[in-house]
């Protein structure tokens, strides 16, 4: 469970950095010109490149944790194989540690051992499940999917509706937007909706009124 709800928390805020990104983005070109064949190029573009940027970030953060994992876990083997005897010691005192009496600490060190010794230490000691190692290229496609969904709502409210009502239809769009991942991301977290909404959305507003201040200056100027 709250691994599925870490997946489903980074899917949040992945959509959450699609919107605001490519919202600053499309809303700092519409302030410089109306052109939708500008503002769809603009836009795809840095779809393109947040969802791709995402996506190695994202493979190359969990690949580097998956490898040291695997590296704990292949040091946990060597000790087990080498002093069994001090490994089963140190699994009796970690189980001591979260409550059990000396005892049953080591009743239950020396049944969990004789089940499954890498696994007891793996999950006792080093706080992982040796089943269940994140899958970086599982991690890559889904930050590159969420951002990618993130990053349409902007895109196509900035691209579909007629020039006089784009940007009010795109400023709505993405403020409404950012305050349901705000709501979601703050419930997933167990924490209160209202400062995480104001939080999320003041962002994406602050971030757009920046993006289409420097956009309009620099038309203006005809740059």
């Amino acid at each position: 469970m709250s691994r599925r709800l870490n997946w489903l928390r980074a899917a949040v805020l992945g959509a959450n950095d699609g919107i605001v990104s490519t919202a600053g983005l499309v809303v700092g070109v519409a302030g410089a010109t109306q052109e939708r064949a500008a503002l769809l190029t603009a836009g795809l573009a840095g779809l393109l490149a947040g969802s791709m940027s995402m996506a190695a970030g994202e493979y190359v953060s969990v690949s580097t944790q998956r490898d040291t994992e695997k590296a704990a876990i292949a040091q946990e083997k060597r000790e087990l194989r080498e002093a069994p005897e001090a490994e089963l010691e140190e699994l009796t005192g970690l189980l001591e540690e979260r409550g059990l009496t000396r005892d049953v600490a080591r009743e239950a060190a020396v049944q969990l051992t004789e089940r499954d010794a890498l696994r007891a230490h793996a999950r006792v000691e080093l706080g992982i499940d040796p089943d269940e190692l994140t899958n970086p290229w599982h991690a890559a496609w889904a930050s590159f999917l969420a951002f990618t969904v993130g990053a349409l709502l902007p895109l196509l409210a900035i691209v579909l509706p007629p020039s006089s009502w784009r940007l009010s239809v795109t400023v709505a769009a993405v403020l409404l937007s950012l305050a349901v991942t705000g709501t979601l991301g703050a419930r997933l977290g167990g924490a209160p909706p209202g400062v995480a909404v104001l939080r999320n959305v003041g962002g994406g507003a602050l971030a757009m009124a920046v993006t289409y201040g420097a956009g309009a200056l620099l038309g203006a100027a005809g740059v």
